[in-house]
């Protein structure tokens, strides 16, 4: 069921080119695309304007960043966060939303359910590591999601700082100590297009992890 008003989907961007139309065209009734771009050079600004999505430039590089930015020009009450490379699928965003917006939780992480190939073990294990290692203070989570949703203004008095990979991390952890009622709920997770800046290989998942730990401290 789509939302009553309107809520903004803050879609971090760097050269997406190729997925940008299938997420952009898939995005469900209800909701408005806010693409932050990051500094790409395959012209995604342009094609995310074209299709109609409010594009935000942020020329500071970073995941963090991006999302910052993005958190900084919506206006809806509630928003949601989530990948823009083709991995998820915004036919879902309800899932993550709806419990936000009913009252009954205050962050909802989706938790990914990977197709074959689509995330790579290095990366899996890398999550679960950082799921164990965050249980004490934000109880048990199976996965730092990147579909996600919260209050604007609840996140906006979080007071994030890290404006690289660490952003997911700080995010559940600041919540975590606030008292937040923090749960997951299950979302498919498809072969992105192209290689991930994130996960595609090792040495990005080991810049992630180095990210994460600073954010945890």
């Amino acid at each position: 069921m789509p939302p009553a008003t309107t809520i903004d989907v803050i879609l971090p961007v760097l050269d997406e080119a190729a997925a940008i139309p299938a997420v952009l065209g898939a995005v469900p009734e209800g909701y408005r695309a806010i693409v932050v771009d990051n500094g790409s050079s395959d012209g995604s600004d342009e094609i995310a304007a074209r299709l109609g999505a409010e594009v935000v430039d942020e020329p500071q590089r970073g995941f963090g960043a991006a999302c910052f930015a993005g958190l900084g020009a919506a206006s809806s009450d509630v928003v949601c966060f989530m990948d823009c490379d083709g991995s998820l699928d915004p036919a879902e965003l309800d899932r993550v939303s709806d419990p936000v917006v009913a009252g009954t939780a205050d962050l909802v992480l989706g938790t990914r359910i990977a197709e074959a190939g689509a995330w790579p073990l290095h990366a899996r294990v890398a999550n679960r590591a950082l799921g164990l290692i965050v249980r004490r203070r934000a109880g048990r989570l199976t996965d730092i999601g990147p579909m996600r949703a919260a209050r604007r203004e609840a996140l906006l008095g979080l007071g994030l700082r890290d404006r690289r990979f660490g952003w997911p991390l700080e995010m559940v952890l600041r919540a975590a100590d606030a008292g937040w009622r923090i749960e997951e709920v299950p979302v498919s997770y498809r072969k992105r297009a192209g290689r991930s800046k994130v996960t595609g290989t090792v040495r990005g998942t080991a810049r992630t992890i180095a990210d994460m730990t600073r954010a945890m401290r």
